[in-house]
């Protein structure tokens, strides 16, 4: 074929192939809006407890708001490393997120020498959610009325004084060793599996003392079943106002947060991050939320994404020192 037959005919048959090639493709099809199908929420424990009444009250009224079903999942086990573990490795892909809580984010890096995920590379932060105030209740033989009392009672019985936790590495065990850290007394762990178990030999006088939530204790407080000294945080709380804080009742500087929020695995995008963010925080806004949550003994506080990041890196540098300090490890 001439040159001339040839540089006319190329173009055309580029052509007629790159419109074959296209029509066996089909049409270019847009990625569907997020959310397009329902969103799994995990929670780290069993059904009944803090982090399930919030997931459910929260996640319900989510749901109405992305348009989208939210479905809680419970995925209970080690602390609730289990579920954070199983959120971590899922697709950032906004369908999966996680309620995590003060032990599966600030704490099990201490605690766990293998831990199978890393909290501060494997998550996006999208909000803390609430604060559950922690409180020191006695059991009422102890001739104490205060916490200055109780400083007093162990420092001069070094390693008499016996406190129950709801297991060895959760919030009320470390809350106790820190407390025992600042004020420079030494007293003896009887760890439980769970928390009624522990109140229930605090009640019966088996254990002399404990930290323990608000919304376990207060009921045993107001039946005077144990006596409550004082509540671990910077202000009183709406939940027992007739409580004193820590500082009020002459231990100033301790606070303890026991506190929940929402997080996603890393690499799930900014638009999403941020646009559960702020549905989040309509949801809590809510005054039926609110009161329901309220009622339950837990307080509610939100953030941007990046303060929330902030508030787990100052936790885990606290928990850290208290690990490191009294030499607690779970294998």
């Amino acid at each position: 074929m001439p040159a001339f037959h040839r540089a006319r005919f190329l173009p055309a048959a580029v052509s007629c192939m790159a419109a074959f090639a296209l029509a066996q493709s089909g049409p270019v099809r847009a990625q569907p809006a997020w959310p397009a199908k329902p969103v799994r929420l995990v929670a780290g424990f069993a059904p009944g407890g803090i982090s399930d009444i919030l997931a459910r009250v929260v996640g319900a009224r989510l749901g109405d708001t992305l348009g989208q079903p939210v479905l809680v999942e419970n995925r209970a086990g080690a602390g609730g490393t289990i579920g954070a573990d199983f959120v971590a490795k899922s697709a950032p892909d906004g369908y999966t997120l996680f309620l995590g809580v003060n032990a599966t984010q600030s704490i099990a890096p201490a605690l766990y020498p293998k831990l199978p995920y890393n909290p501060a590379t494997d998550f996006a932060p999208i909000t803390i959610a609430a604060v559950t105030p922690v409180l020191l209740v006695t059991h009422p033989s102890l001739p104490v009325k205060s916490v200055k009392d109780l400083i007093a009672i162990a420092r001069a019985q070094p390693g008499q004084l016996n406190y129950a936790s709801t297991g060895t590495g959760a919030l009320p065990h470390l809350t106790t060793e820190l407390f025992s850290l600042r004020a420079g007394v030494k007293m003896n762990h009887v760890p439980y599996k769970g928390g009624a178990p522990a109140m229930m030999d605090l009640v019966a006088g088996q254990v002399s003392l404990m930290f323990d939530n608000i919304p376990t204790a207060i009921a045993q407080v107001r039946a005077n079943k144990v006596r409550a000294l004082a509540v671990a945080q910077a202000k009183r709380t709406p939940a027992a106002a007739d409580i004193p804080t820590m500082a009020e009742s002459g231990f100033p500087g301790f606070e303890v947060l026991s506190w929940q929020g929402f997080l996603a695995p890393a690499g799930t995008p900014g638009a999403v991050v941020n646009r559960l963010n702020a549905d989040i925080l309509k949801v809590l806004a809510q005054p039926d939320v609110r009161e329901r949550l309220t009622a339950q003994g837990i307080e509610i506080r939100t953030s941007s994404p990046a303060e929330f990041a902030a508030i787990i890196r100052a936790d885990a540098e606290i928990w850290a020192k208290v690990v490191k300090a009294t030499g607690t490890r779970i294998e």
